[in-house]
């Protein structure tokens, strides 16, 4: 209710201002011991999946947090997991702005923010100063002007720095605001990339007793056979999960809006049916040991449970928040809690 308030004060700033406003909020309300009001009476959804016990499937995904340093406030809100980033080795500025559009009457966002980050190091430090102890992701994507052919030094750089304080690393290769990320998709690519970082998995589990599990991030606007591509060499290269799906170029719905046609990846209602696809195709050639976590346009309980029952283990929230405001999370929790799964 006072979301649905404050939101019109909220819509009439830049996105980015907007969402920076929110996320300062919220950490005012955690310092008052406010913001976890609204959690404390949730139900417990226990999940155990990734050798990690989950209090309940309903996560944050990338991309709100980019740097870890509203952790502790985002926690408070229920989420039975956060994911941050996605973080690069080098601090990077992202793209131009204005790089975030709203479009109110389909429910959804459009950015081209070009994996903006303050470097694994900044984020390393944030990681080391939060309080929450409950099960952190974080997801790694190269700078901007290393090349595919040198891009695994990038992700091996951030999966070293990130293992003591992740309880799994999400691969960025996925999001259309990099120039030729997606191409780390294309199957000999992923293989060799996710080949180097499996290999380095298994060698950090060895040296330190902890073994953080690897999950991949994938578009939604692949075909069935580049899906089952990505699937193979998945299963090939012992990698725990597979996110799906990022933002996508598809303008479909949405060309006749303002800011419709505005470059970037979409997000939000328009994503729902095409990631839920892609999470069905998945879950029917990847056997139960790989996890799913289903993401895309999810602004119920009814959307999070519809991904569930596509196949996914998990589901991760982000376009939602903005539109419905924090009160969501513990909605869906409540929601799935009173539905048979």
């Amino acid at each position: 209710m006072l979301y649905r308030a404050v939101r019109p004060l909220l819509f009439a700033l830049d996105p980015e201002a907007a969402q920076r406003v929110s996320l300062k909020s919220l950490d005012a309300l955690n310092c008052l011991g406010a913001a976890s009001l609204a959690a404390a009476a949730l139900p417990r959804l226990p999940v155990r999946v990734l050798g990690l016990d989950f209090p309940n499937p309903v996560g944050l995904a990338a991309g709100l947090d980019k740097d870890g340093e509203h952790i502790d406030a985002l926690a408070a809100l229920g989420f039975g997991f956060l994911e941050i980033g996605a973080v690069t080795p080098h601090p990077q500025p992202g793209n131009p702005k204005p790089r975030v559009f709203r479009l109110p009457e389909a429910g959804a966002l459009i950015n081209r923010l070009g994996f903006n980050s303050r470097g694994i190091e900044a984020v390393v430090e944030n990681l080391r100063r939060s309080r929450y102890r409950g099960i952190l992701g974080v997801n790694i994507g190269k700078n901007f002007d290393t090349p595919n052919e040198r891009a695994s030094d990038d992700y091996l750089e951030c999966l070293r720095k990130l293992h003591p304080h992740a309880s799994f690393v999400t691969v960025n290769v996925s999001s259309p605001n990099t120039k030729n990320l997606r191409g780390l998709q294309e199957p000999a690519e992923l293989d060799h990339l996710l080949a180097a970082l499996a290999a380095e998995r298994d060698s950090l589990a060895k040296r330190h007793g902890k073994r953080v599990p690897l999950a991949v991030k994938i578009a939604p606007d692949l075909d069935d056979t580049g899906i089952e591509a990505i699937a193979r060499c998945v299963l090939a290269r012992g990698i725990d999960a597979v996110i799906a799906t990022n933002t996508t170029v598809s303008r479909e719905g949405v060309e006749h809006l303002p800011a419709g046609r505005e470059p970037g990846g979409l997000s939000g209602a328009p994503l729902k049916a095409r990631a839920t696809a892609v999470v069905a195709r998945l879950r029917r050639v990847l056997p139960a040991s790989v996890a799913i976590i289903g993401v895309g346009g999810i602004a119920s309980a009814a959307d999070a449970r519809e991904k569930l029952e596509a196949g996914a283990n998990l589901v991760q929230l982000y376009t939602g928040l903005v539109y419905r405001g924090p009160g969501l999370v513990g909605e869906i929790v409540r929601g799935l809690a009173g539905s048979p799964r």
